[in-house]
């Protein structure tokens, strides 16, 4: 029982004793922005070009769906990171009877391979069919 009693005093003091005040700042009230989820673009990317040239029996009907096609991919594959597409409107006359570019881009070699056998990406050869006279097909690591 003489233990109890050297506790009380102790008791008493915490308990009268004035609790202790956290200073709040303006900078601990201010809230950190969050880490973006994005994936930061690397200092280089991969560029699939492909170069299309149509048969003159291709009515611009069935070029318009394959162009139609083609720009679907981006959201049909996740791989691709990129995709710009135009004519050719170059006055030196060297574009040997390719019109149309499509450039793809990757963020690396592995995503490029896996847009190849992608089932979506061979929907589209098979859109394509026998309307193209041409076709060249250029992947390059961009460069600074």
């Amino acid at each position: 029982m003489k233990k109890f009693l050297y506790l009380i005093p102790i008791v008493l003091f915490w308990s009268c004793a004035e609790p202790k005040t956290v200073e709040t700042t303006e900078e601990t009230l201010v809230e950190t922005p969050s880490t973006p989820t994005e994936v930061a673009m690397p200092d280089s990317v991969l560029r699939h070009v492909v170069l299309f040239g149509f048969k003159e029996t291709a009515s611009p009907e069935e070029v318009q769906k394959i162009i139609d096609a083609f720009k679907a991919l981006p959201s049909q594959i996740s791989e691709i990171k990129g995709f710009e597409w135009g004519t050719n409107n170059s006055p030196e006359g060297l574009n040997q009877g390719l019109t149309h570019a499509f450039t793809l881009t990757f963020h690396s070699e592995a995503d490029r391979d896996a847009y190849l056998p992608h089932p979506s990406h061979k929907a589209f050869g098979d859109i394509i069919g026998s309307s193209l006279d041409k076709v060249t097909v250029v992947d390059y690591w961009t460069k600074p």
